[in-house]
């Protein structure tokens, strides 16, 4: 398979750093190819302007979009499947990220309705794979009700509900800054989420 990488993260020394290669590691030895978006390396546009919020609201699914997006779209389309790799800041992905969301996912492309208003997608993806790193572990994450959050919102809404078959999120928990207990056991399923995509 074919997968376009999402990935969010500012710094080119982070665990989420390691993340992306560890992934792309077994990616490559599974024998898929790939494509790197790096929203903070390409300086993605994460603010929806006014242009394009009126275009957005303006339902008209032949309507240009603005030439950055057309590019991010062009990337999925390519993808038979996709993988997003961020950390989780406030119980969520990154602005940048969800800017992506924001922006990418337009009207005419990502959905839109028929005279019946039936809602159809572009979008065809096999798969997509959600890998986010927690300082939290993920038993608190599950007992205070976030993971459930972040699963309802990043694969109900943003992905299977756009056209994406099958969906799922991996949260790495415990990367607490300067406690590493949990990084080899956290990198050893990302090469083997890669290896069996």
């Amino acid at each position: 398979m074919h997968v376009y990488i999402v990935y969010a993260h500012p710094s080119q020394h982070s665990f989420n750093r390691d993340v992306l290669e560890t992934f792309i590691r077994g990616l490559s030895e599974a024998g898929h190819s790939y494509e790197i978006g790096d929203l903070y390396g390409m300086n993605f546009q994460p603010v929806m302007d006014n242009e394009q919020y009126h275009r957005e609201v303006g339902l008209d699914p032949l309507a240009p979009v603005p030439e950055d997006v057309w590019a991010e779209q062009q990337k999925i389309n390519r993808a038979d499947a996709l993988a997003f790799i961020y950390p989780v800041w406030w119980s969520d992905c990154p602005a940048i990220l969800k800017g992506w969301f924001d922006r990418v996912l337009t009207y005419g492309y990502a959905y839109f309705y028929d005279e019946n208003e039936n809602r159809f997608t572009q979008i065809d993806i096999k798969k997509a794979l959600v890998i986010c790193s927690a300082g939290h572990t993920v038993e608190h994450l599950e007992e205070i009700g976030i993971a459930e959050s972040m699963r309802r919102i990043m694969l109900n809404d943003r992905l299977l509900g756009v056209g994406v078959k099958e969906a799922r999120m991996v949260i790495l928990g415990g990367m607490m800054p300067e406690d590493d207990r949990y990084r080899v056991e956290n990198l050893d399923r990302v090469y083997k989420l890669g290896r069996n995509f």
